[in-house]
C-alpha cells in the first residue's frame, strides 16, 4: 500500500497519531509545534527537514542560504504558535564525498540566522548517506495567553493572511525553467523569512493560526480540520506581488494557483472575530463557516476545493 493511497503526507500523519497520555502535553501532533508545560513554563518543540533535490538545490542555493532557510522555517513554526525561538539542535546526513567548505557554509548561514533571533545551536548529530539532509529540532517558549492553535477557529471568524502569497513558488518555477531575470521573485524562494513579527503586536486578538508552508488552500484546510469547521476563501482578495503575477504569466501559469497550492511563503494565516477585525493588520482572504469543506469564491462564483496544496506524497503545484 502506497502512502498516496491513504491521503498522502497528512493521511499518514493521522494514521500514526495517538492521543497524548501525559497531562503535561498541552498540544501534541497536529499543529505547527508541540506544546509541553514544565512547571509554570510552556515550551514549544518543532522539527523540519530539508532534503537536497526537494527543498533546495545547490545549483541556485548557496550553502549559506541553505543554512538560513533551515533556521527560518523552524522559527516560523514556533512563531505560528505564538512563541519565541530559544535553542535548536541540528542533525546532518552527509554524502561521504561532500566538501568541508560546503558544510562550513551551511553552518555559517545557520549562525547568521541565529544571531538575528538571539538563539543558539546546542547539539545535534552527524551521519552519512547518499543525499544531503539537514534536520533541525527547535525549542521555543510562549506565555500561556499567547499560545495559538489551529483548533481554535470560530464560526464567523474572518481568515486573514499577513502578506503576499505565491512568490516563493514563482521563484522556484523560474529556476526550474531556467528563465532569466525576476531576481526579486527568485530571492523570495532562496531567502525565505519567518513573518511572526507581523502578528505579535496583536496576538491577543487572534483565535487560530498557522504558517504558510504548503499553500493557502492547505493551511485553511488544516485549520478547519482541527477546528471542526468549514471555510470559504475569497480568491479575488488574496494578496500577490505584481512581479510574481508577471512571472507566473511568463511561465504560462496562473499566480492564484501558486498562492493556493504552492507554499514556502511563511506568511501567517490567522482567524479573527468580526468584533476584533479592526484591531489587527492583514489581508482578509476568507471566512470560517458552519458547513464542512472548503469553498472557493472566484469572480462571484463558488466552487468546492478539490485540489491539495503541496504534499510530499501527492502531486502538488
Amino acid at each position: 500500500m502506497e502512502i498516496s493511497s491513504i491521503g498522502g503526507e497528512f493521511g499518514l500523519i493521522k494514521r500514526l497519531t495517538k492521543k497524548p497520555i501525559s497531562s503535561d502535553i498541552i498540544k501534541g501532533i497536529g499543529d505547527d509545534a508541540a506544546v509541553i508545560k514544565v512547571e509554570s513554563k510552556y515550551l514549544l518543540f518543532t522539527t523540519d527537514t530539508l532534503v537536497e533535490g526537494d527543498h533546495f538545490s545547490l545549483v541556485y542555493f548557496t550553502p549559506e542560504k541553505i543554512g538560513k532557510k533551515a533556521v527560518e522555517i523552524n522559527v516560523s513554526d514556533i512563531g505560528a504558535m505564538g512563541g519565541v525561538p530559544r535553542f535548536f539542535l541540528v542533525s546532518l546526513v552527509l554524502p561521504r564525498d561532500i566538501q568541508v567548505e560546503l558544510v562550513d557554509g551551511i553552518y555559517h548561514g545557520m549562525w547568521e540566522a541565529s544571531k538575528k533571533y538571539g538563539i543558539e545551536i546546542i547539539g545535534g548529530n552527524i551521519t552519512h548517506g547518499p543525499t544531503l539532509v539537514i534536520d533541525i529540532c527547535m525549542i521555543g517558549e510562549a506565555k500561556e495567553e499567547d499560545l495559538k492553535f489551529r483548533s481554535n477557529a470560530k464560526v464567523g471568524d474572518y481568515i486573514l493572511v499577513s502578506g503576499p502569497l505565491g512568490s516563493s513558488t514563482a521563484g522556484l518555477k523560474l529556476f526550474l525553467n531556467h528563465i532569466d531575470g525576476y531576481d526579486e521573485v527568485k530571492r523570495k524562494h532562496i531567502e525565505p523569512e519567518a513573518k511572526f513579527y507581523k502578528v505579535r503586536p496583536f496576538l491577543k486578538h487572534i483565535n487560530a493560526m498557522i504558517d504558510v508552508s504548503d499553500g493557502l488552500a492547505s493551511e485553511v484546510t488544516r485549520i478547519c480540520e482541527e477546528s471542526k469547521t468549514g471555510a470559504i476563501i475569497f480568491c479575488d482578495s488574496i494578496p500577490m506581488d505584481s512581479l510574481a503575477v508577471e512571472a507566473a504569466k511568463a511561465l504560462g501559469d496562473d499566480a492564484l494557483d501558486y498562492a493556493l497550492y504552492g507554499g514556502e511563503d511563511f506568511e501567517l494565516v490567522f482567524t479573527v472575530s468580526e468584533k476584533n477585525l479592526a484591531k489587527v493588520k492583514g489581508y482578509v482572504v476568507g471566512k470560517i463557516t458552519t458547513d464542512q469543506g472548503i469553498r472557493l469564491l472566484k469572480e462571484g462564483k463558488e466552487e468546492v476545493l478539490t485540489k491539495t496544496g503541496y504534499d510530499h506524497f501527492l502531486t502538488g503545484i
